[in-house]
């Protein structure tokens, strides 16, 4: 399934300063710009009109890129704090960013576009969220950035819709930095499936498709990373940490191996269903306490309502009917049974809810459900 695996090297145990000076950089600090959307809005009920910069996306990345000892300045389009997508405080890598008050305080203070100083910088990394496809997409300062780190040696980075600022950067030959190389980024499925509340100007893979890219992806919400010489690209938010240390291992760094999410390992998990069903269930029932269950029921669910191929149909029922032997959700019950009508095979729908009907006998759903077929 991967078009590439990337292989962390050794784990480091210094972790440095980072910071958002571009005069406090040293020679010997390798640099990274991390660039953010900065469209971004909220109205005066406090919810947001406009998308923004995925927040667990960037810090994911800003985490890995401590932990290896690169310097780290935050720019975006606007300067000063750009808004994020609504994001949970509580999932750990969130909580460590928002303890460390330099990162804080650093993020508060983005520097503008057009004040970045490109020869300063070993690197530029792209953060996705919506934002990007409606301001990064098309801002030419960050495609000059872009430009010019990559033609003095460095590497440029970008993740999730990140990669829309990818789009028609020219370099000085006169050819597209993405033509010919492989790129990956939200899928159009993965746009069908999770984008619903904002209307996108374009389906950035067509987009990159369009200029040239040989555009990579894997399942539904499952980990890719891409990575052609200089050139590194994340699918999706779960791309993200493994996207950053590819960052990192091409500026010569060891990688932080020991920067590891619960959530990550997760979708590996729900990756290595598709390779060998039974060694990954048997990992699951060892390990259970290292993975997500809700993220992996939830994965298993997606991968059903949207398969468009047999293995991705049976994986989705097995991760749902794996979990739920834990966590015992009426929702999973319906969205097995659903999953099984799809295979055609009413008789085992039926009887799922029935069981489901016995243990949740005041569900609306599963009662509807087993109405509809019994008639």
């Amino acid at each position: 399934m991967k078009q590439f695996i990337i292989k962390v090297l050794v784990p480091i145990t210094l972790i440095f300063t980072s910071i958002n000076a571009q005069s406090s950089q040293t020679d010997s600090t390798p640099a990274v710009l991390m660039v953010l959307s900065s469209y971004g809005e909220k109205g005066d009920d406090g919810q947001l009109v406009k998308p923004g910069y995925e927040f667990d996306e960037m810090s994911k990345s800003y985490l890995v890129f401590k932990a290896a000892g690169v310097a780290v300045t935050f720019a975006s389009p606007n300067g000063d704090e750009p808004i994020a997508d609504k994001f949970d405080k509580n999932k750990t890598y969130n909580q460590a960013f928002l303890n460390d008050k330099q990162a804080v305080d650093s993020l508060g203070s983005t520097l503008k576009l057009s004040q970045v100083e490109p020869a300063k910088f070993n690197a530029v990394y792209v953060v996705g969220g919506k934002g990007p496809m409606f301001d990064l997409a098309t801002n030419s300062a960050v495609k000059d950035i872009i430009r010019q780190v990559y033609e003095n040696k460095g590497i440029v980075g970008a993740v999730c819709h990140g990669p829309a600022a990818l789009l028609n950067v020219k370099l000085s030959n006169g050819d597209l930095l993405i033509t010919d190389k492989r790129v990956s980024a939200f899928t159009n499925e993965e746009e069908n499936a999770f984008t619903k509340k904002w209307q996108l100007p374009f389906l950035l893979a067509d987009k990159l498709v369009e200029n040239g890219a040989n555009y990579q992806q894997d399942g539904l919400m499952l980990n890719q990373v891409s990575v052609d010489g200089r050139l590194i690209t994340g699918q999706n938010p779960f791309s993200t940490t493994d996207a950053a240390k590819a960052v990192v291992a091409k500026l010569g760094l060891p990688v932080p191996q020991h920067i590891d999410f619960k959530d990550d390992r997760t979708i590996k998990l729900a990756e290595a269903f598709f390779n060998n069903r039974e060694t990954a269930e048997q990992e699951f029932i060892a390990n259970s306490e290292r993975y997500d269950s809700m993220l992996l029921a939830m994965l298993g669910l997606y991968q059903a309502k949207h398969a468009t191929r047999q293995i991705e149909l049976d994986i989705g029922i097995t991760l749902m009917e794996l979990v739920q032997a834990k966590v015992n959700h009426p929702m999973l019950d319906t969205a097995i049974a659903k999953a099984y009508l799809d295979k055609s095979d009413t008789q085992t729908a039926i009887k799922l809810l029935q069981t489901s009907k016995a243990k949740f006998p005041d569900n609306e759903q599963i009662a509807s459900l087993l109405l509809a077929l019994s008639e």
